[in-house]
């Protein structure tokens, strides 16, 4: 009876691009069926209608492990959440250490899905494949969102970084000197400045007035660029690598103003956000009123601003010693009390 409890049906997916393979099996090492899926919404009602059938037979729960490296199980895998089957992500670099450790025959997508079966009747036993596979916990919908949006704001980064080093390069060889205008050649006057013009030697003849219209381009970024008119120089490559350029040029823009637009809405009231404590200064300032309260009415100056005393009897107050010891922020209780000209 206690082994029909423990029963538990285990499905492994290797992901790929296209096409699934997928192994299905028992907690007591029986394999049941070997099947592949396509990355469609057919293949995954044949996914799930395979699984309930087995699981109606057996009667059992159900547990499912996947790669989740660079995003090919999605959305199969939070179809798998809403299922209610346990899920289980297989760590890459882990896996390919296991499967180092415990060869196949050969190397394939169904091979592949196998060890996945064979990962977890070991997970009961050996600790390596228990830090192979790992449990994936049920997130907010704001924690997915959140990070959808960081994921987009790093990929985006990299490739800023990426664009603005070969537009580095491409200035030292086509035109030496320009670059020293700018302190970092990602500036959004430097960007706006190398494309005012069809072409890059076009930008030697633009005039003073023409500067000063250009976005973000002021007085002083102005004189700089006519001091360097002066003494301009390109190479016979500008022809056809200053169209390229300016396109990495045009790109970092877009890109700027494509991270705006992901820090707004990262900044979106509706993520998470974490709660903020309430500040010294904040309890603080509750405090005065209670301290007021039992201040004589004689002794209240006109100017309406608290007595000089009344810090003296905020640092002594029951409430202010207990608002002092939660939050452990004032280290010296004397930073209250009047200085020597008060006294």
């Amino acid at each position: 009876m206690s082994e029909e409890k423990s029963l538990e049906l285990r499905v492994s997916v290797d992901v790929g691009y296209r096409r699934h393979s997928v192994a299905m099996g028992l907690s007591s090492g029986e394999v049941l069926e070997e099947f592949e899926i396509d990355h469609r919404p057919e293949g995954f009602e044949e996914f799930f209608s395979r699984i309930e059938k087995q699981r109606k037979t057996k009667d059992c729960r159900v547990a499912v492990a996947m790669e989740g490296y660079n995003g090919h199980a999605r959305p199969l895998d939070s179809l798998v959440r809403e299922r209610g089957y346990r899920l289980y992500n297989l760590n890459n670099l882990k896996f390919a250490r296991f499967k180092e450790i415990f060869p196949g025959a050969a190397k394939s997508d169904r091979i592949d899905a196998r060890k996945g079966l064979e990962l977890f009747q070991l997970s009961d036993h050996l600790p390596l494949a228990k830090e192979v596979l790992q449990e994936v916990r049920g997130t907010p919908p704001e924690n997915e969102v959140l990070k959808r949006l960081t994921r987009r704001r790093r990929r985006l980064v990299n490739e800023r970084v990426r664009v603005v080093n070969n537009l580095q390069a491409d200035l030292q060889a086509v035109c030496p000197g320009l670059l020293e205008i700018t302190g970092e050649a990602s500036n959004q006057w430097f960007l706006n400045f190398l494309l005012s013009a069809d072409t890059l030697p076009k930008l030697a003849r633009l005039k003073r007035s023409t500067l000063l219209k250009i976005p973000s381009v002021g007085v002083k970024s102005a004189a700089i660029i006519e001091g360097w008119q002066k003494r301009f120089h390109f190479s016979q490559e500008v022809d056809w690598v200053g169209a390229m350029i300016q396109e990495d040029a045009k790109r970092c823009l877009e890109l700027d103003e494509m991270r705006r637009s992901n820090g707004c809405k990262l900044r979106s009231p509706r993520l998470p956000r974490t709660p903020r404590s309430p500040r010294l200064c904040d309890r603080f300032l509750d405090l005065v009123p209670c301290v007021l309260q039992s201040w004589p009415a004689r002794s209240a100056p006109s100017n309406g601003l608290p007595p000089r005393g009344a810090f003296l009897c905020i640092s002594a107050c029951p409430c202010w010693t207990t608002a002092r010891g939660s939050t452990r922020e004032l280290k010296r209780p004397s930073m209250l009390t009047p200085g020597p000209k008060q006294r």
